[in-house]
């Protein structure tokens, strides 16, 4: 039996309280979030976002309508910024694409593209691009659809039936459709995706979410031809004759790394998310491409999570020719939970949040807000890399190399989920590296852990509590967690 003295038991509330308001007023300083604020009657749930020629911003809803927003960059939005409905009647609209005079929506049925030819502000034409997939109507099944890539293709990841089967062709699979309608079946494997986006290299990724064959949430590289993990869907590959023969069946109660070498097609998540630790339902995607004018993380991944209200930063690297890398916090205090999110060539990060049905920290219906750098840079873990015997980790101000010295500066722990057709998993097979040296590099920018033995196929945990800067600051955010699913060669 375990007893709880009353007394610590209140302090620690109290001190986990103080440490969330701390937090919150630490963000304030380096980032300034902005509601736009949606009409009265308007029943925001955003699900897509993307600007327009003309610097409106679109909004879809889960609930079939676009709007645009004018003036969206305003510096002040209650007064300046307006809504009006752009199209309505479409059917969960999760995807947004402007090309060439056209907004492209992708929604439970289709990929459709829509404009408005009389200039009254409202879509009057309205044309499917493709359909090439099967619905039930099952309420989980989401298609959710990117920008346009450098061919021309818009990717659609679809949702499993109920998120668990798939009953109708192609759920549980990538496709790829094309400006013409050509669609091409592309990448099996896939359960619940919350986003798609494309890093700064134009390589394509999507969120999966914890369940049957998924331990924990995950960002996965859609490579084509290739099998992102769930197999609920392969029974489609009579329909893909362009993808050959399905991979073979994963053995459940295995680890992900272990199948990843016997089943060549399988690309396990690049970046793990640990679950509650960086949310339950990581969602929208995209990187920054401001070059600065959002602070200091230019070219990096932003991912999203309902659940919890929160946007992370992902860095990632290839290591035998594959990405993997390392999920970091970043922002939270999102109104409501996070799913679509963009970022601006001038430094605006848009985000759209809804929680009906699924509940998240932000505690609004759902929310449209813009979020700005105030100029100031965090003290913040900037960057890490994988070695062959550790990793070398990168911050955005020099620190003290003397605090780097201390026997608790950092922490570090290992572990990894079970790869089985139940649903989610735990943490399993822990383990505590020894970390055997800390060499702090001259600019005092960058430091370099070696451990005794780093584990392949393992998340690793890394703290750094003791690390300060010549200002004796703490960093903003202290952890990382690092996919570990390849160990360089040496």
């Amino acid at each position: 039996m375990i007893r709880y003295c009353t007394a610590s038991l209140f302090a620690l509330v109290c001190l986990t309280a103080s440490i969330s308001v701390a937090q919150e007023k630490e963000q304030d300083k380096y980032y300034k979030i902005t509601p736009l604020p949606v009409p009265d009657g308007v029943v925001l749930e955003a699900g897509a976002l993307e600007m327009m020629p003309d610097g409106k911003l679109a909004v879809s809803t889960r609930r079939g309508e676009i709007y645009m927003v004018t003036n969206p960059k305003a510096s002040s939005p209650e007064t300046d910024t307006t809504f009006k409905r752009y199209a309505h009647g479409l059917h969960e609209v999760l995807g947004l694409a402007y090309r060439k005079g056209w907004l492209y929506v992708t929604q439970r049925c289709d990929v459709s593209k829509i404009r408005d030819t009389n200039d009254d502000g409202e879509a009057d034409e309205f044309e499917v691009v493709s359909d090439g997939w099967g619905v039930s109507g099952d309420y989980h099944e989401y298609a959710f659809g990117s920008k346009f890539d450098k061919e021309g293709n818009i990717w659609v990841t679809l949702c499993l039936t109920g998120s668990f089967s798939s009953q109708v062709p192609f759920r549980g699979w990538c496709l790829r459709v094309n400006e013409d309608g050509t669609t091409v079946p592309t990448v099996s494997g896939i359960r619940s995706p919350g986003g798609m986006g494309m890093n700064a290299e134009g390589d394509m990724f999507y969120t999966d979410n914890q369940g049957p064959w998924n331990g924990t949430s995950g960002l996965k590289h859609l490579v084509p031809g290739h099998f992102v993990g769930h197999p609920g869907g392969n029974q489609w590959y009579d329909l893909a004759p362009n993808l050959g023969t399905p991979p073979k069946e994963p053995e459940s109660n295995s680890r992900f790394h272990i199948e990843a070498k016997k089943i060549p097609e399988y690309m396990p998540a690049a970046v793990l998310f640990p679950y509650d630790k960086m949310g339950k339902s990581a969602s929208g995607i995209d990187y920054d491409r401001s070059g600065g004018k959002f602070g200091p993380f230019a070219g990096q991944m932003l991912v999203g999570d309902q659940s919890h209200s929160t946007i992370m930063r992902v860095v990632m690297e290839k290591v035998n020719g594959r990405y993997q890398g390392a999920c970091i916090p970043f922002l939270e205090n999102i109104g409501s939970g996070t799913l679509p999110i963009l970022v601006t060539e001038d430094g605006n990060l848009f985000v759209g949040g809804t929680n009906r049905g699924w509940g998240s920290r932000g505690n609004k219906p759902f929310s449209l807000e813009r979020i700005n750098w105030t100029g100031v840079t965090p003290f913040e873990i900037l960057d890490v890399k994988a070695n062959p015997d550790g990793f070398t980790v990168s911050f955005t101000k020099p620190i003290n190399p003397e605090s780097a010295k201390k026997a608790d500066a950092i922490q570090i722990e290992t572990y990894t989920y079970i790869y089985q057709s139940s649903y989610g998993s735990p943490e399993v097979d822990h383990t505590q590296p020894e970390i055997t040296g800390i060499e702090v590099a001259p600019d005092n920018k960058s430091l370099r852990i070696t451990l005794n033995k780093p584990q392949e196929g393992h998340v690793h945990e890394i703290h750094f509590p003791g690390i300060k800067n010549a200002s004796g600051e703490s960093l903003w955010h202290d952890v990382l967690y690092y996919t570990l699913n390849q160990i360089p060669a040496k």
